[in-house]
């Protein structure tokens, strides 16, 4: 299919699925981009795995009582998110293990609510891997609101979840609430993954999560700049997904992932500082000087910054 076809398949009214598809893919992509940024830093890509399926109750219970899955989900992943925050503050079980048993518990949960609905199985097919057809109006209102919510507490927090993905105890020792930092950012990983569901798909969400995060680490040294770049990544990957998906009749969610996949391995090879091609055609012939005047990495990030300020 032509991109000119697509574009009259967009326009189409007996296809006014296609659109909404296109525009919750692309709201949802933008929003993971920017918060898997510190997803990414501080290195929580379980947590993400976590809250996709901890979402998994509140679904099964909208779907049951024909309400709002968005809005279901966002309600059982913020309860969850806040139970892995509080029990995690006991310093015996590490986080992980905590996360490992609220994520299997409420997956399991949310397989005894669903089954108990007629028709099932294929619902949960539709929970699992995502579907762009059958979405409402007001789901796209709904993820449009929340996005900007989302969007919004990033801008007005940037500077300490910064902060506090770089050096926790210095964040502790500046004064600032390293336990409700993170639960708001709990709360955020939720919401970015709720949105991102009827498009993706429980089990591939994560991928939208962290992999555009993950493309723009490798792209640049500044935070800054990652955090735009990973949003225009998520973005070009929904657009360019959705349109193969419909091209060629595969699986929305999966084409979606499979993209940003490929630009992330293209950043892994060709990167302009980090990429291993690049890295190797720049190797030199003999040991590299050592730059007193330059600074020590930063705690969290995996390469010294820029002599500049990193962070904004």
């Amino acid at each position: 299919m032509s991109i000119t076809e697509f574009l009259t398949d967009l326009l189409n009214p007996d296809l006014a699925f296609l659109p909404k598809a296109l525009a919750i893919a692309v709201m949802s992509s933008i929003v993971c981009g920017v918060v898997g940024c510190y997803v990414v830093l501080r290195g929580m890509a379980f947590i993400g795995d976590a809250v996709a399926h901890a979402v998994f109750p509140g679904i099964a219970v909208a779907f049951v009582l024909q309400g709002s899955l968005v809005l279901g989900g966002a309600v059982a992943g913020v309860v969850t998110a806040l139970l892995i925050a509080i029990f995690a503050q006991n310093r015996r079980i590490k986080e992980d293990s905590i996360i490992g048993v609220f994520l299997v518990g409420a997956f399991a949960l949310g397989i005894v609510i669903i089954s108990q609905a007629p028709g099932y199985a294929g619902s949960l097919q539709q929970f699992l891997f995502g579907s762009i057809t059958g979405i409402p109006d007001r789901d796209l209102y709904v993820v449009g609101g929340t996005g900007l919510v989302v969007l919004g507490l990033v801008l007005a927090l940037h500077k300490e979840f910064v902060a506090v993905c770089l050096d926790r105890e210095m964040s502790r020792a500046m004064g600032l609430s390293v336990f409700w930092l993170d639960i708001v950012l709990y709360v955020l990983v939720t919401l970015a993954v709720v949105i991102s569901l009827q498009t993706i798909g429980n089990i591939l969400v994560l991928a939208l999560l962290i992999t555009p995060a993950a493309a723009a680490r490798l792209l640049t040294d500044r935070l800054g700049v990652m955090m735009l770049l990973a949003p225009v990544i998520g973005g070009t990957s929904a657009v360019v997904g959705l349109y193969l998906s419909w091209s060629y009749d595969t699986p929305v969610g999966g084409t979606i992932v499979l993209v940003a996949t490929a630009i992330f391995l293209v950043a892994w090879l060709v990167a302009p500082r980090h990429g291993l091609l690049t890295r190797r055609w720049r190797r030199p012939s003999g040991p590299e000087p050592v730059d007193v005047n330059r600074p020590a990495p930063l705690p969290g990030l995996a390469h010294p910054p820029d002599p500049s300020p990193a962070v904004r």
